[in-house]
């Protein structure tokens, strides 16, 4: 590991692995994503850290999925006291949430999960939009779209991660 790397990525490459499964846990619900990225330690930089974690994404098993999924608040209500859940819904206006939350019902009940997008960046017509557009999805295609969204939010999360010397409480 070189010294230039960024202290949050030297950080979780210092930790122990039940520290760094608690790093780790805080970016992906998923116990079989964080061992598989833990065991690729150390990093040099962060594009290996990832690639580790596309790499780990891509092996998840559908239950694998569904633990890393159950750690993620429905659209439109981000979990109170966790700055990471409200700033990554950000985009949701005040207006947008009620109607956010009955597509969410709809999602759920068709598909047996909250619904999962990366919300970085989107606006609350685009979740809805992308919403209505996954409500009629099969499991196998909306669960493969769920991987691709959860790999999004990991890389966003880690990059953040790797970046951060400490715990952030914002």
């Amino acid at each position: 590991m070189t010294s230039s790397a960024p202290p949050g990525l030297r950080r979780l490459n210092a930790a122990t692995a039940p520290a760094a499964a608690a790093l780790l846990h805080e970016v992906c619900g998923s116990a079989a994503w964080g061992a598989a990225v833990i065991a690729r330690r150390p990093y040099d930089r962060v594009d290996d850290l990832l690639a580790a974690s596309d790499t780990a994404m891509a092996a998840l098993t559908p239950a694998d999925l569904r633990e890393a999924m159950a750690g993620h608040p429905p659209i439109g209500r981000p979990t109170p006291g966790d700055p990471a859940s409200a700033r990554e819904q950000s985009g949701v206006a005040a207006a947008d949430r009620s109607e956010l939350l009955a597509l969410n019902l709809a999602y759920q009940e068709a598909h047996g999960h909250v619904f999962l997008i990366c919300a970085t960046g989107a606006t609350g017509a685009q979740m809805k939009a992308a919403l209505r557009a996954r409500l009629g999805n099969d499991e196998e295609t909306e669960r493969e779209i769920v991987r691709t969204e959860l790999g999004k939010i990991n890389r966003i999360r880690l990059g953040r991660l790797a970046e951060t010397a400490q715990e952030d409480p914002s």
